[in-house]
C-alpha cells in the first residue's frame, strides 16, 4: 500500500505510519476485525509517564496486544496492570489509532491495523514505587518523565505523536 502522495499524521523510523485518529464508538472498536492493539498514555501531574521497550530500545507509551475474547478495555487494564502493576483506576477512552504497519515480529506482511487509546491520570508520586509494581520487567526496565527523556533519550515518534491526545 502507497502511503506517500495522502495525508497522514506521522512516520516513524521502522516506516510505520499514523495514518489517523479518530473518535469512534468503543464498542464499535471492541467489535473491528482490524484491531489488534491497545496503548494508554499515562498522565503524572502534568507530564507523561514513558516506560523503556528493552527490546525496542526505547521509551514508549504502555499498552499491548489483544488476546482472544478480549474487548479493547480488557485489554488496556490487562495491559496496565502487566506493564504497571496498575489494579484499581481510572481509565477514559481516547478514540482509535489507524495504522499501516511494516513488516515485523508480528507479521511477515505491510499491513492496517487499528487500536483503542485510553487515557490515565496517576496523582503525583515516586516513579520508583510504580516501577516496584512493574509485573512484566522483562520488557519495561525502567520508567521516565517525559520532560525528563525528551530530546535527550529515543522516544517512540508515533508514541510522542500520541501524547498530544490526552491533554
Amino acid at each position: 500500500m502507497k502511503i506517500e502522495d495522502e495525508k497522514y499524521i506521522c512516520q516513524d523510523y521502522d516506516g510505520n505510519v499514523f495514518i489517523s485518529f479518530e473518535n469512534l464508538n468503543e464498542k464499535l472498536l471492541s467489535e473491528s476485525p482490524l484491531l489488534t492493539h491497545c496503548l494508554a498514555v499515562v498522565k503524572i501531574g502534568n507530564d507523561f509517564l514513558l516506560g523503556w521497550n528493552k527490546w525496542r530500545n526505547r521509551y514508549e507509551i504502555f499498552g499491548g496486544c489483544i488476546e482472544k475474547g478480549e474487548t479493547a478495555r480488557d485489554c488496556i487494564i490487562r495491559e496496565c496492570s502487566e506493564e504497571l502493576g496498575l489494579v484499581s483506576f481510572d481509565i477514559t477512552y481516547l478514540g482509535v489509532m489507524k495504522f499501516l504497519m511494516k513488516p515485523d515480529y508480528f507479521s511477515p506482511n505491510e499491513r492496517i491495523e487499528v487500536g483503542g487509546l485510553y487515557g490515565i491520570s496517576l496523582p503525583n508520586g515516586n516513579i520508583d514505587d510504580i516501577y516496584g509494581m512493574i509485573k512484566d520487567k522483562e520488557e519495561i526496565t525502567k520508567l521516565a518523565l517525559y520532560s525528563e527523556v525528551k530530546n535527550k533519550e529515543p522516544i517512540a515518534l508515533i508514541d510522542e505523536q500520541l501524547l498530544e491526545y490526552y491533554i
